[in-house]
């Protein structure tokens, strides 16, 4: 390997590390702040299950559709170091500031930018930047939306009616739904089956607050594992794509499907990276997603994060590199606005979604920049 290129993969699983403490915030937030676990217990919990996605996400639709961000001809290793330094230096000052930006759409941004500085407008394939965008608008209404319904759902009085609902939806899901992994067919059964479990225990031992509170403590604990597992999946996914680039750019492979193929070191570190970063934290992001958007209680915490792991699964099968941050923020949002409009600081909502906007612009002028200070040293 040339020098270039191990320090491509080097700063790529360094990106990848920093996504995880920069994420974090995304799958513990919920579960620390409803004090279900303690923010060390949660880190760990989180960080084992993004790395059980290693086992889980084996097709790399999400890596593909980041690598293939740029046409393959317009691709060298200077297009790639620049946008990977312009997605760290990104990722490191909206956490440093406390500001729950896409890690995902800044690594996107600062590869698109530096080919563009490279090549022009015509090296970027705009059908795979069309579905990132499109993504920053859907991901967060999908999870919205789908924590508002199962919010509603959870909250429902008539335990028969809740139970019946729950087992209808799974059974139509699972019956109807053209999963293209089996497993996704399992997951979303054992799922439902566990909620439905939990539900008649509760049941039957006589609801009061008390017990019915402990309940959702415990079942916060699958909700958040399943989110951890989603955010493993997706994000991981980002920093081998770029790896596979490299590898291609490089001359090693001759596409990124043969190369995400044959390394099979490239998926083991970046989950690795990104668990070792979740263990890390992020406790300034976890300040604003678990406090400042609404405040969350146990109950609305799984509601948000199993409408959150649900839009990921979803994302990662379609190929859409979702972001975490946006999905989560959607479904905190939907949980709080169940309650009552007000219950939601739009304030703070209204400052994220700017961050939302600006950060694959930033990244990619950022990125343009580095490409041609790289340029001159660097032939």
């Amino acid at each position: 390997m040339t020098t270039l290129l191990v320090t491509i993969i080097v700063l790529a699983i360094i990106f990848d590390y920093i996504n995880g403490f920069h994420d974090a915030a995304n799958s513990i937030a919920t579960i620390v702040s409803t004090k279900v676990l303690t923010p060390f217990q949660a880190v760990i919990w989180a960080a084992f299950f993004n790395f059980v996605a290693f086992f889980i996400f084996n097709d790399h639709k999400v890596a593909n559709t980041v690598a293939k961000t740029v046409n393959k001809e317009s691709i060298t290793l200077v297009v790639i170091l620049a946008g990977v330094i312009s997605a760290i230096i990104w990722n490191l000052v909206t956490w440093w500031y406390g500001i729950p930006s896409s890690s995902s759409h800044t690594l996107i941004g600062g590869f698109a930018g530096a080919a563009i500085a490279h090549a022009g407008f015509s090296s970027i394939d705009a059908s795979n930047i069309y579905t990132t965008l499109i993504f920053i608008v859907l991901a967060p209404l999908i999870g919205m939306l789908i924590s508002v319904f199962i919010t509603l759902v959870t909250m429902q009085r008539n335990f028969w009616l809740k139970i019946s609902i729950i087992a209808v939806l799974v059974a139509v899901c699972v019956l109807f739904i053209p999963f293209k992994k089996p497993f996704e067919r399992w997951a979303l059964l054992i799922l439902g089956v566990v909620f439905i479990l939990t539900y008649f225990y509760n049941y039957l031992r006589g609801e009061n607050a008390y017990r019915t509170a402990n309940m959702y403590k415990k079942l916060q604990l699958v909700s958040s594992a399943a989110f951890s597992v989603g955010h493993g999946g997706s994000d991981a996914q980002k920093a081998m794509g770029i790896i596979a680039a490299a590898l291609v750019a490089n001359g090693n492979y001759a596409s990124v499907d043969v190369a995400l193929k044959n390394a099979n070191w490239v998926p083991l570190v970046c989950y690795a990276a990104i668990g070792l970063g979740t263990m890390s934290g992020g406790w300034k992001i976890v300040k604003t997603m678990g406090t400042k958007i609404t405040k969350v209680t146990p109950l609305e915490g799984v509601c948000a994060e199993t409408a959150g792991a649900i839009t990921l699964f979803t994302a990662a099968n379609l190929g859409a590199p979702a972001s975490t941050t946006h999905t989560i923020t959607g479904s905190i949002i939907g949980v709080g606005a169940t309650k009552r409009l007000s219950a939601v600081r739009w304030g703070v909502t209204v400052n994220l979604i700017w961050a939302w906007i600006l950060t694959i612009p930033v990244s990619g002028l950022l990125a343009m920049g580095i490409y041609k200070v790289l340029s001159i040293f660097i032939n």
